[in-house]
């Protein structure tokens, strides 16, 4: 009897010891501006985080393992991203991290983790070095899954020049590593059309008038507006032009999408048009379950999320690193590495079916055959052209020979 009772602790013990070991939750990080002038972005992606990692926490988990999201708010800053990241690796010991709004931030944070040997995956942050930062090393645990600058610029050009026929443009962009960064992509994008700008103009966070930018640009005959800002810029720029009773065409990256653009510029930034991997629309059944689910969840003003694209990139990050982690049968980095380079399943997402999205020498999910164009529209966005609403319920998966993407730095 002695024995039986000896065992039965034995057996408890070891029950009470794997019980313990799987209740240990999955760290992930998630890092993006929660308040400010990028917070559309950020609240917007980390919600649409938030939902995925709730979705597989009650489908049992990863690895038999909840997940737990360690949030913190960059508020678009540099040196705060940077503080962040050491806090995430040292003190919250995260397998992952996602996020990331602002390429400044990606690029001024991240090597915090890549040093660790802890995967990124950049949910919305564009800037096209970002996934090349480190690309001479011999790994590189920098990942992403939204159409880098190096896509957007010439989607951007051939939209103001090929379809829509202007020849004189000027370029407006912030003086942040995502504005000048873009602005870079724009004038190699209009040089391939043998074009120049006509006006190039700058200005920074939180100018409220653009009218010598603006005036610069009129006065040298534009006939468009190429932007890369963030939304409450952008509104500053429809704004100025209102006032200056001078309306030409806004077209720009994927920001002129923001709530922050579309509420503050009002009539002004109706007809902007953007790039664009996801828009509010349910064309498929995951991304109709995605945006029921996403406004059950979180009731936005005016059943629109503030940040579709965010909010979709966000969800899908979290169910690329749930697979890698499944297929490593580890949370350790170099493991978790090793898998998002070689993804055995595809991953269903809502921007796209995930087919193995990235390799050794790839670490960008996004080709430019998946963006397509919004426009501004009823204080929402909406498909531009009406040919690719009616193809929308046809998933565009990746294709890396893709045309329409300028070469990024190695």
């Amino acid at each position: 009897m002695k024995q039986f009772t000896k065992n039965l602790s034995v057996l408890a013990l070891a029950a009470l010891s794997v019980s313990s070991f799987a209740a240990d939750p999955i760290k992930i990080g998630v890092s993006g501006p929660f308040t400010g002038g990028s917070s559309s972005m950020g609240v917007s992606m980390r919600d649409g985080v938030r939902l995925a990692a709730d979705e597989i926490n009650k489908s049992g988990g990863v690895l038999g393992r909840q997940i737990q999201l360690i949030e913190r708010d960059d508020e678009a800053k540099n040196e705060r991203g940077v503080q962040i990241a050491q806090e995430m690796i040292n003190k919250e010991h995260v397998a992952a991290t996602v996020g990331y709004i602002n390429t400044g931030v990606a690029l001024a944070s991240q090597r915090f983790y890549q040093e660790a040997k802890i995967p990124v995956m950049n949910n919305v942050a564009t800037g096209s070095l970002i996934t090349h930062q480190f690309s001479g090393q011999a790994d590189n645990y920098v990942f992403r899954n939204a159409a880098h600058d190096s896509i957007q610029a010439p989607m951007i050009v051939e939209e103001a020049v090929a379809r829509r026929g202007y020849k004189k443009v000027a370029i407006l962009a912030d003086s942040t590593n995502y504005g000048q960064l873009g602005r870079t992509d724009l004038e190699k994008a209009l040089e391939l059309k043998g074009i120049k700008p006509v006006a190039v103009e700058k200005f920074n966070i939180k100018d409220v008038d653009m009218t010598a930018q603006l005036l610069k640009a009129k006065e040298a005959g534009a006939e468009a507006i190429l932007t890369y800002a963030i939304g409450p810029e952008l509104a500053q720029i429809a704004n100025g032009m209102t006032k200056l009773g001078w309306k030409v065409p806004m077209i720009g990256s994927w920001t002129l999408s923001m709530a922050n653009f579309i509420d503050n510029a009002g009539p002004g930034g109706e007809g902007a048009r953007m790039p664009q991997t996801f828009i509010q629309e349910p064309t498929t059944p995951k991304r109709q379950a995605f945006i029921i689910s996403y406004l059950k969840t979180f009731n936005p003003k005016n059943a629109r999320i503030d940040s579709p694209v965010s909010a979709a990139q966000g969800y899908d990050s979290i169910y690329l690193l749930a697979a890698a982690i499944k297929q490593a049968g580890s949370t350790e980095g170099p493991k978790v590495r090793a898998a998002l380079e070689d993804l055995k399943a595809p991953v269903v997402g809502v921007v796209t079916t995930y087919n193995k999205p990235f390799t050794k020498e790839d670490h960008e999910a996004i080709t430019a055959n998946i963006p397509v164009f919004g426009e501004v529209k009823g204080q929402r966005v909406v498909y531009a052209y009406e040919a690719d609403f009616k193809k929308a319920s046809e998933v565009r998966i990746k294709d890396p020979n893709a045309k329409g993407a300028l070469a990024t730095k190695k």
